[in-house]
């Protein structure tokens, strides 16, 4: 723990808290205060996330270069800040829609710097658990942003609430700050050329490894999902606002469970050198197989809904630790930022179809049929990442 990975973590968690209270009062914002239908909220949400997916894309390419991976992380961190507070002073839909897609931009911007970032803070053999801290850091600050939401709105109006959000944002681009000054990196002198780097980052060693992480994060639903699943299975036996209270419960032990994996995967991820991440990876997708599939057959019994909700708040502790360690660990450093960048626009891009999908098979089919089509993916993830790891070990010099 040094003083720069503890300023990337602090970062990740006010960050998170800041954005999750604007984040959780959006439906309300929109449709009480504003007046907008659900239409107008759900368009909202997907342009924010479109734009999200293609900030996460340019910000790897302007994470390439050193000196500018420093000014995007603060940038990105100040500007989603501001715009989400903003959110609060808006009039009108098209207004709080604009700063919403605006933010989220900025907000996938700064994701690759900030991964190649903590990168250049640490030495190889302790990637896992920088990332590790990193992501249960961020998780933890998705379990505290809507409790503050609630405390927020308790004391004042939702405007108002929204507006605070800032503070917290603020306080995440002074900490990343803090991380570049006492980690003394050294001066650039010149600027590498902006390049959007594809082909390379899939190359080799490293397009196996992405290839993995493709194919797992076709597989990874939205856990909105899983909370739906839980309120479909509990409304007959106890009425829709018992049910929907103890789906909301059980996605905050899938986020406690997250948090609490994070660390521990990372660290089981530096000792098991090189092939650590991968291994970790592989350990989170069996894991989330193993959730899926509770999903699947599970009936109204609430032990064995939060044993798949702790499973899956497990596998997406391990895994996205272990999948940012490995990008740190297998990418070139002049490709880091690009290779940082396609993971996080995999990482979104993903998480679209596989709720597209699921969602379509859950509506028309039925939700086996959904959960089902996601463990198939879980089983071709674990298939690639172990021919992955095989490789690996084979180009490993003999001791």
């Amino acid at each position: 723990m040094t003083p720069g990975v503890g300023g990337i973590g602090t970062a990740s968690f006010l960050a998170d808290v800041g954005h999750e209270v604007p984040t959780s009062l959006m439906a309300s914002f929109v449709t009480a205060t504003l007046g907008a239908p659900a239409a107008a909220l759900g368009l909202i949400e997907g342009i924010s996330e479109g734009l999200a997916g293609a900030g996460r894309f340019v910000g790897g390419a302007l994470a390439d270069d050193p000196k500018r991976r420093r000014a995007v992380a603060v940038g990105g961190y100040t500007a989603t800040a501001v715009l989400s507070g903003l959110i609060g002073t808006t009039t009108s839909v098209v207004q709080a829609g604009v700063l919403r897609g605006a933010a989220w931009a900025a907000r996938g911007l700064r994701v690759p710097a900030r991964n190649a970032l903590l990168a250049d803070l640490v030495p190889a053999h302790a990637y896992g658990r920088a990332y590790g801290f990193e992501r249960a850091m961020d998780n933890l600050g998705a379990i505290g942003g809507p409790l503050l939401a609630l405390g927020l709105v308790s004391l004042f109006s939702v405007r108002t609430a929204i507006l605070l959000s800032i503070i917290p944002g603020l306080l995440a681009a002074v900490a990343i700050v803090y991380a570049i000054r006492q980690a003394k990196l050294p001066k650039v002198a010149e600027r590498r050329k902006l390049r959007f780097q594809v082909r390379p980052v899939l190359r080799g060693q490293l397009g196996r490894v992405m290839v993995g992480f493709i194919a797992f994060e076709v597989g990874n639903v939205a856990a909105t999902l899983l909370i739906l699943r839980a309120t479909d299975l509990l409304t007959p036996g106890r009425g829709i606002d018992s049910a929907t209270q103890i789906a909301i419960a059980l996605y905050v032990v899938y986020n406690i469970a997250a948090t609490i994996a994070s660390f521990p995967a990372g660290g089981f991820s530096d000792r098991l050198g090189k092939r650590g991440p991968l291994l970790v990876t592989a350990a989170g997708v069996a894991t989330f197989l193993g959730a899926y599939v509770l999903f699947a057959v599970s009936g109204p019994v609430i032990v064995l809904l939060g044993v798949a909700f702790a499973l899956a708040g497990i596998g997406i502790g391990c895994a996205e630790t272990a999948e940012h360690a490995a990008v740190a660990a297998f990418a070139p450093e002049e490709i880091r930022g690009s290779a940082f960048g396609l993971l996080a626009t995999v990482q979104a891009i993903g998480n679209v179809a596989a709720s597209l999908v699921a969602g379509l098979l859950y509506t028309f089919a039925s939700p086996a049929a959904a959960f089902g089509y996601l463990a198939v993916w879980m089983v071709i993830a674990l298939a690639v990442l172990a021919w992955a790891a095989a490789a690996a070990r084979r180009s490993e010099p003999a001791v």
